[in-house]
């Protein structure tokens, strides 16, 4: 079994909910069960980052949200990916350039209100949220939230700038999980086969795991080199956007510890093949079908 500084984050521990397989070999210990994340929710017809496409992704099994959040201009943290509204909203322009009100009236995919963080948040109790941090206002919109309702331990921070992950742990003032910002992976993924990881150890302090593409542009991330220098150095290694079950299948066997995917059905089949299903009990009479 592998030895994650890691497994001392309680975001990352899974509270599983059927006993794990044990790992092979005599005196072996369970193994931990890799994490399971819905990327924006379940959203086959377009409504990510709602309440819909999370209620769906809870009603399938799933503990472990990925969303995005950004700062309205009256400084109300939003669950909300692009910087402007129109690829997803009956709106337009810049999120940040609207109130609050004004964005509530507008719907994503034609039907669904843009949520406010803190409304997922008090939804789910058990539920973990994997929150990508899209502007330097929502940091410390971010850590207040969670300080208001004392959610350290269900949230994790993540953002290709590590300028707003660590602006967010200075506002918090206590631990949280995060993983590393885009800076922080390319130094991991170029300087790690140099046997250069200890050089990182100030940039990694805080992190809990790196979230990584399978492969940037013509460099393959995700190796198995990546994993077992990650490992080594106690941080989890997620990969995100993964919709395809083969690559899902080659993926946890490198020994990856998550996955994100779009296809939060075609994930949830996966796992329940390898025993690692569901993940959160599943809620009976809960909409899996995705639809609003």
């Amino acid at each position: 079994m592998r030895s994650h500084r890691a497994a001392d984050v309680p975001f990352l521990r899974q509270p599983l909910t059927d006993p794990p397989a044990p790992a092979p070999g005599p005196g072996s210990v369970p193994a931990p069960w890799p994490l399971a994340f819905a990327h924006r929710g379940f959203a086959p017809r377009g409504e990510e980052n709602t309440m819909a496409a999370f209620r769906a992704a809870v009603g399938l099994g799933f503990r472990y949200l990925e969303l995005d959040v950004r700062a309205s201009r009256d400084g109300r943290l939003m669950v909300f990916h692009d910087e402007t509204l129109d690829r997803v909203t009956d709106g337009s322009g810049r999120l940040g350039d609207h109130a609050f009100g004004e964005l509530r009236r507008l719907r994503v995919a034609g039907r669904e209100p843009i949520p406010a963080f803190e409304e997922l948040l008090a939804e789910w109790p058990d539920v973990r949220l994997n929150v990508d941090v899209k502007d330097a206002r929502s940091a410390a919109l971010l850590a207040r939230a969670v300080a208001l309702h004392g959610a350290q331990d269900r949230v994790l921070v993540a953002s290709f700038a590590d300028s707003r992950r660590r602006r967010l742990l200075r506002e918090l003032g206590v631990p949280i999980a995060t993983s590393g910002g885009a800076p922080t992976i390319a130094l991991a993924t170029f300087l790690g086969p140099l046997g250069l990881m200890p050089v990182l150890r100030p940039l990694l302090r805080g992190v809990a795991a790196l979230q990584v593409p399978v492969r940037h542009g013509s460099v393959t991330v995700v190796t198995p080199g990546f994993v077992r220098r990650a490992h080594a150095a106690g941080l989890h290694v997620h990969v995100w956007v993964v919709d395809r079950p083969d690559e899902m299948h080659r993926l946890l066997d490198l020994g990856v510890d998550g996955l994100m995917s779009d296809r939060a059905d075609v994930l949830a089949a996966v796992m329940a093949e390898r025993g690692c299903w569901p993940q959160r009990p599943l809620d009976r009479g809960a909409d899996r079908s995705g639809a609003p």
